[in-house]
C-alpha cells in the first residue's frame, strides 16, 4: 500500500534541506528532475532533462514497446542514474504512465531498466496521475471553495477533474492523448481536411458533468503541449511573476486555426516547435478548445507545473510524514469520496456509516485483530457500499462490486480494491457463496478480512438505515456471546432494531457473538432487538 519511494541508507524521517529525483515515462517523452526542498512546499529546481523517447508510438498501435524504444529508455534512465549518484541524492521515485501501462511488454521494460540502472518504474494510473496533478497545482494556486474545471493532458490520456482546495470532488480519464490522437488517425490515410474532421469527432466524445447552476472558478490545464500554446499566442510576451500564464480561448482558436494550414515542418521551422511537439499540439490544441467550450470560460490558466511536480512534492511528504498513518488514511478517504461524486453518492449516509463502522472496528480490535490496513479497507468500502445506485437501486450492492473493481483507489493495491469491492458488495443480502466468483478469487486471508469487515459494514450501515444519522455515537461492550452496542441517538431505535436483526446473521456466525442493539438512556439490554 502506498507509493513506491526509493530511500537508500536515510532514515525515515528527513531534516531540510531535502535533495529528492523524480522521473515521469510520459507517452511523448521521458523527464527527470531533481530539486531542493527548502520546506514541504518550496523547492528549487536543480537539474531537468528531458529524452524525446515516444513510448507511446508502437503501443497505441500495436500493443507494444519495440527493443528499439526500449534501448533508447534504458539509456535514458542510466544518464538519469549518474545525476542522482552525482547529486548525492538518496529518495527519488519514477512513474509510468498509460504507454507502459498498457504495453503488454511492460515487465520486460521495467526489469530492464532496474537491471541497468536501478530505478524502479512504478505504472500508475489515471487516478494517480490526477491526483498528482492536484497536488501540484494547489501547491502553485490558491483553489478556493468554487470547483475548478482541471484538465492534464498526455500524450496517451487527458485527465479531466472538477477540484478545489479539499482535493478532486469529480474524476474522469479518458484514453485520448496527443500522441494517440495522432498515431491512430493518421493511419487512417486521410487528407488533411478529413483527419480534422476525424479528430474533431474524436475530441466530441470527451463530456464534463456540469449543469446550468455550476459556477466554475476557472479552468486549469497542464502539460507540455499547452506551455507551448501558451508560447505561440499573441499575448506571452513577458513571462507573469508568478510563473502562472493566461491563454485566451480566443487566442487558442487563432492559434488551431493557424496550425491546421501549416505543415509539419513549418511548424518546426516557423513556430519554433520541437520536432516531437510539432506533430502532435494539433491534437492537444483540439482537445483544450473543446474542454473550453464545455466549461463556458474565456481563458484558460497555465501554472506550468504538471506530474514531475506532483511526484517530487509526495516524495517529500512521504520522507516527512513516513511511519504516520493519517497521511495514508487522508489519502484514501479522498479518494473514495472523489469515487463516490462521480456515482453521486448520498455523502452524508456514507461518511456516517463509515463514522459509525471505523468506530465499532476500533472497539473490537481484540476480537477481530485486524490492523491500520483493513482498517482503510473498511473506511473506504464504507464510503462506497452504495455507489452502484447509480447503476440501479435494485442488486445495487452486485453494482457497487462491479463499480469499486473496476475503478482506482490512490493508495490502494489491486488486492485491496479487489477486497474493498467484495465488503461493499457484502453489506446487504445473501453473504459470500462458491458461486460468487470475485470473493473466491481471493486469497484464504483476503477471503476472512471480507468476511469480518463485511459483518461490521453491515451492522454500522443498520444504525443509519433511514439515512438520517440519528446515532450520534455507538459504544461496544463485547462479552462472551454477544456484543452489545449502546448507541445514543436522536429519536426511537425502532427501525434500526428491525434493520439490525436482519443484517446480524453475518456478525454472529464471523465472530460468534450475537449483536444486541440498546440504547444509552437504557438501564438494561433489551435482548430481543437482534
Amino acid at each position: 500500500m502506498g507509493n513506491s519511494v526509493t530511500a537508500e541508507g536515510k532514515p525515515l524521517t528527513e531534516e531540510f534541506p531535502l535533495t529528492v529525483a523524480c522521473v515521469d515515462a510520459g507517452s511523448n517523452g521521458i523527464r527527470f528532475a531533481a530539486a531542493r526542498f527548502r520546506t514541504e512546499r518550496h523547492f528549487e529546481i536543480l537539474a531537468t532533462e528531458r529524452i524525446p523517447v515516444r513510448l507511446g508510438h508502437e503501443v497505441f498501435l500495436t500493443g507494444r514497446l519495440s527493443h528499439q524504444t526500449m534501448d533508447q529508455a534504458v539509456e535514458g534512465f542510466c544518464n538519469f542514474r549518474r545525476k542522482i549518484d552525482e547529486l548525492h541524492i538518496h529518495r527519488w521515485r519514477a512513474c509510468a504512465t498509460s504507454a507502459v501501462r498498457e504495453a503488454s511488454n511492460s515487465k520486460e521494460f521495467k526489469d530492464r531498466v532496474f537491471a541497468a540502472s536501478g530505478i524502479e518504474i512504478q505504472i500508475i494510473d489515471g487516478a494517480e496521475e490526477a491526483w498528482l496533478v492536484h497536488l501540484a497545482v494547489s501547491n502553485r494556486i490558491d483553489l478556493g471553495d468554487r470547483p475548478w474545471l482541471m484538465v492534464d493532458l498526455g500524450g496517451g490520456s487527458v485527465e479531466i477533474s472538477l477540484s478545489d482546495s479539499k482535493g478532486i470532488h469529480w474524476f474522469e480519464s479518458y484514453t485520448i492523448g496527443s500522441v494517440r490522437l495522432l498515431e491512430q488517425l493518421t493511419q487512417s490515410g486521410e487528407s488533411p481536411e478529413q483527419f480534422l474532421s476525424l479528430l474533431e469527432e474524436y475530441v466530441s466524445t470527451i463530456r464534463v458533468p456540469l449543469s446550468t447552476e455550476d459556477k466554475l472558478a476557472g479552468y486549469i490545464a497542464t502539460g507540455g503541449n499547452i506551455e507551448e500554446l501558451v508560447r505561440l499566442a499573441p499575448s506571452s510576451a513577458s513571462s507573469p511573476p508568478d510563473g502562472v500564464a493566461r491563454l485566451s480561448m480566443s487566442d487558442l482558436r487563432g492559434i488551431i486555426s493557424r496550425l491546421a494550414v501549416t505543415t509539419y515542418k513549418q511548424r518546426v521551422e516557423q513556430f519554433g516547435l520541437r520536432p516531437d511537439r510539432a506533430d502532435v499540439i494539433l491534437p492537444a490544441a483540439m482537445v483544450y478548445e473543446r474542454l473550453g467550450k464545455l466549461a463556458g470560460v474565456t481563458e484558460i490558466t497555465v501554472p506550468r507545473v504538471g506530474v514531475r511536480d506532483g511526484i517530487l512534492l509526495d516524495i517529500v511528504a512521504d520522507a516527512c510524514y513516513h511511519g504516520d498513518d493519517r497521511r495514508l488514511d487522508s489519502q484514501i478517504e479522498d479518494a473514495a469520496l472523489t469515487l463516490g461524486r462521480k456515482y453521486r453518492f448520498d455523502e452524508a449516509h456514507a461518511t456516517h456509516v463509515a463514522k459509525m463502522a471505523l468506530s465499532i472496528f476500533d472497539q473490537m480490535i481484540d476480537v477481530h485483530g485486524w490492523g491500520r490496513a483493513e482498517r482503510r479497507i473498511l473506511h473506504a468500502a464504507a464510503l462506497l457500499h452504495e455507489i452502484g445506485m447509480f447503476v440501479n437501486r435494485a442488486s445495487h450492492h452486485k453494482h457497487s462490486l462491479y463499480l469499486i473493481e473496476n475503478s482506482s483507489l490512490v493508495g490502494f493495491l489491486p488486492n485491496e480494491v479487489r477486497m474493498a469491492a467484495n465488503v461493499a458488495r457484502y453489506h446487504r443480502k445473501s453473504p459470500p457463496k462458491t458461486s460468487h466468483l470475485s470473493f473466491q478469487s481471493l486469497s484464504r486471508q483476503e477471503r476472512q478480512i471480507v468476511l469480518s469487515l463485511s459483518a461490521i459494514l453491515r451492522v454500522a450501515d443498520s444504525l443509519d438505515h433511514g439515512h438520517k444519522q440519528r446515532v450520534q455515537k455507538v459504544t461496544v461492550i463485547v462479552e462472551r456471546a454477544r456484543v452489545r452496542l449502546v448507541v445514543e441517538s436522536e429519536g426511537n431505535l425502532i427501525f434500526g432494531s428491525w434493520s439490525l436483526r436482519n443484517k446480524s446473521d453475518m456478525f454472529r456466525d464471523v465472530f460468534s457473538r450475537k449483536v444486541v442493539l440498546q440504547s444509552a438512556d437504557q438501564p438494561t439490554p433489551d435482548l430481543d432487538s437482534a
